[in-house]
């Protein structure tokens, strides 16, 4: 027998149940019955999907109204004391409160899961934090899943992971210090769930894929030496996004049942665990990408594993399926219009029946599932010869391109006083990131013109109606540069991937970015090229409307690729490049239609930082480069934006300042300005916008709220280089809101530059 479990399934349902019930719930349109009655049949759908699929064990505990790790937080009793909760008997609106604020407190930090696109909320932990066992959450879904005569494996993340993915908060304290009283609890919630006759429990350790400090890596012998004596369930240690070869003799040491290796990330790393004499978990379909695996070479790395393990071989995806999207069957047109490449993927219900198909040649041979074989062999085939993917023209243009292309043609002192000099520009300027709310007038339009019910004439004119209505609000409020608010948009990647050639999209390859925020990642799949203008005659249509400065939006290629599932038939760096030349065309007409000041959005560049810092400077000068190219050949008096959010920019501060964009705005007032700290300690050369109100939840920051991150702000940055602008775009606010919030933002922003006058 070959054991075949997964890690995690994806929480959104097929159709975004759990998204529109949420939201549902929180406009208070439907009761708190409601949601969790939903949330509870969407779990028993996850659940007999994967026991249709034949596998061993479905995963439980991995389903989460908001976030795993804020549910990891609600277990140990580790929510932020400042909210007053008591985390033993949290209700479900407190719960939501931690994610997403109240009119007290502003919401906890989020930041990108490891190298993902997801999201989790960020543990705060003080010196004298208390831990406290409530393993409720996860004894409820494992309860649910056996009632239906299912075999269950729970996951929760371990405990090491969890303090290295959190916060030091207060005063100056080693949030390591506080595993001794972190490690009782966990062996308290984890006896819970063994207590429920589970079998296995799954901890996940990701954190050993990055560069732990010695002091971290060799906790795990102590730690995982008490849990496997004092836990009466057989554990089963998770690693996964990278490699742990470098770990593993600790890891053969370790006294669990068994681990589980990533082999998609990290293929090379099998050979370190070749002499391992417990359970083996091979991670051998890819649980990040959408394309349909070769299964006859995933079998010629596993058969030789059964030859040798027998039993102890167990099979899985890479890690937990919730970053792919749910099913392919449903994808309709995409497989009318584009057969070829719907054939070459596989989305979370494809991907396990890639496993029970490994699973049964493993165990009868390859000759019972031939018919399977020889499809999955045809798919590789055709996809390796196609002649939609190659266009000899893009090589050949970056082949070519001129030598400094990525360099502006000056340096940015000198290219300031040309951008000031017909700026005009008060002290703290103020700007938009991007978006405005994205109303049910817009997204009902965007739907019918989809759907053919409204002509393309209409459609233009209701999203001209919606910018004229942006840009006459933000001259209300009396904004210094306007944005056209990005109606027309439907996604800052989607957009511009429906625009250039080498794209696919899907209609329901949802994935999740956070709580309710889902995005649908489009497919990359050959070679990129701009056929025409994306986004000119929208700005220069919202320029018409005003005589105040209007900035041109563009998503910049980093966070194209990042947020894109992206072809692995050649290297990332040279897809990064392709977009990114094909962005500085765009660049070039918005210059010549008489729009000089244009953001190049790049808030993923620092989620794609590989996890090894040995392999940062490759990506960094790759990235760095491409971030430039996008704006190759633009003149000295132009001015480019880039935005970032929900990332830690500390360590890589020289690579950002490299990108040599004359403004950078930056997310930062979850972190009380956390973050421009190591902007004023590096003594950042050019201008910078840090983001003074989060803007992912309802409430209205205070004036005094708003006073205190810019005072902060000025104590790190010259009053001529700061920028006043909210945390992110404002596309998921209301309106109300959202003219509340830039009220505020511009009346304390008036008052402080009347004092430095």
């Amino acid at each position: 027998m070959t054991t075949f479990h997964l890690s995690g399934f994806p929480r959104i349902g097929a159709k975004r149940e759990l998204k529109f019930a949420q939201e549902r719930y929180w406009r208070g349109e439907i009761a708190e019955r409601d949601l969790l009655d939903i949330a509870k049949a969407l779990r028993e759908i996850n659940w007999k999907h994967q026991a249709a699929a034949n596998a061993d064990y479905v995963a439980v505990a991995d389903f989460t109204l908001y976030d795993h790790i804020l549910d990891l937080q609600v277990a140990t009793g580790s929510i932020p004391a400042r909210f007053g909760f008591d985390s033993q008997h949290l209700t479900l609106d407190q719960y939501f409160q931690l994610a997403r604020g109240n009119k007290d407190q502003f919401a906890i930090e989020m930041t990108k899961w490891f190298d993902t696109n997801y999201h989790y909320l960020v543990p705060e932990f003080h010196a004298d934090t208390q831990f406290k066992a409530n393993p409720a959450h996860y004894v409820q879904q494992i309860r649910e899943a056996k009632a239906l005569g299912l075999k269950v494996k729970p996951t929760i993340v371990g405990p090491l992971t969890f303090l290295w993915l959190g916060k030091e908060k207060g005063s100056a304290f080693n949030r390591f210090d506080l595993l001794n009283k972190l490690v009782p609890v966990y062996v308290e919630i984890l006896n819970a769930l063994a207590a429920e006759g589970v079998d296995y429990i799954q901890i996940d350790e990701p954190a050993l894929t990055v560069d732990l400090p010695a002091q971290w890596v060799a906790a795990y012998k102590d730690v995982y030496a008490t849990l496997s004596t004092q836990v009466n369930a057989k554990l089963l240690l998770a690693a996964y996004f990278g490699s742990v070869a470098e770990h593993a003799a600790l890891l053969k040491a370790l006294p669990v049942a068994g681990l589980h290796i990533d082999l998609v990330r990290a293929p090379e790393q099998l050979a370190a665990f070749a002499d391992y004499h417990k359970i083996l978990s091979a991670g051998v379909i890819d649980g990040r990408n959408i394309w349909r695996a070769n299964l006859n070479q995933v079998l010629d790395v596993v058969e030789p594993l059964k030859a040798k393990l027998g039993e102890r071989l167990w099979i899985a995806p890479s890690c937990s399926l919730l970053h792919t999207p749910y099913d392919l069957s449903v994808e309709t047109r995409l497989q009318a219009n584009k057969p070829e490449l719907y054939n070459w993927l596989a989305f979370c219900l494809q991907k396990i029946r890639e496993l029970d198909v490994i699973k049964t040649a493993l165990e009868q041979g390859r000759s019972a599932v031939q018919a399977e074989l020889d499809a999955s062999q045809a798919a590789a085939d055709a996809r390796a010869t196609s002649k939609d993917i190659h266009r000899p023209e893009v090589a050949e243009r970056l082949a070519n391109l001129p030598t400094g292309a990525d360099q502006r043609k000056s340096p940015f002192a000198e290219r300031i006083k040309l951008q000031n000099a017909w700026l005009k520009l008060p002290l703290l300027p103020t700007t938009n990131i991007g978006s405005f709310p994205q109303t049910t007038e817009i997204r009902h339009a965007r739907a019918a013109f989809k759907k053919g019910t409204l002509s393309l004439a209409d459609y233009e004119a209701a999203m001209k109606k919606e910018i004229e209505l942006v840009v006459r609000e933000q001259e209300k409020l009396d904004l210094d540069v306007l944005v056209h608010g990005e109606a027309e948009r439907n996604d800052m990647v989607e957009y511009f991937g429906e625009l250039l050639d080498g794209f696919a999209f899907t209609k329901f390859g949802w994935v999740q970015s956070y709580g309710s925020r889902y995005v649908k990642p489009p497919i990359i799949y050959g070679d990129v090229v701009r056929p025409e203008p994306m986004t000119v005659r929208w700005s220069q249509y919202a320029q018409s409307l005003t005589k105040k400065v209007m900035k041109g939006m563009l998503t910049g290629p980093v966070t194209i690729l990042q947020w894109s599932f992206v072809r692995n038939d050649i290297p990332r760096s040279t897809v990064c490049k392709q977009i990114a030349v094909a962005l500085s065309d765009e660049v070039s007409d918005l210059e010549k239609a008489g729009i000089k000041v244009i953001q190049i959005d790049e808030p993923a560049i620092r989620e794609g930082l590989p996890l090894k810092r040995a392999d940062w400077d490759a990506y960094l000068q790759w990235a760095g480069e491409a971030f430039r190219l996008s704006s190759m050949g633009c003149q000295d008096d132009t001015q480019i934006h880039t935005h970032m959010c929900y990332s830690e920019f500390n360590d890589i501060l020289p690579a950002i300042a490299g990108l040599d964009a004359d403004v950078i705005t930056i997310e930062t007032s979850r972190s009380d300005m956390e973050l421009l700290t190591a902007f004023g300690d590096f003594k950042y050369p050019n201008d910078i916008g840090p983001g003074v109100y989060d803007i992912h939840s309802p409430r209205v920051p205070t004036a005094a709220e708003i006073e205190h991150l810019l005072r902060k702000a000025l104590q790190v940055v010259p009053k001529e280089r700061l920028w006043v602008n909210p945390d992110c775009g404002l596309k998921t606010r209301g309106w109300k809101e959202t003219l509340e919030q830039l009220k505020v933002m511009v009346d304390v922003t008036k008052k402080l530059r009347a004092e430095l006058i």
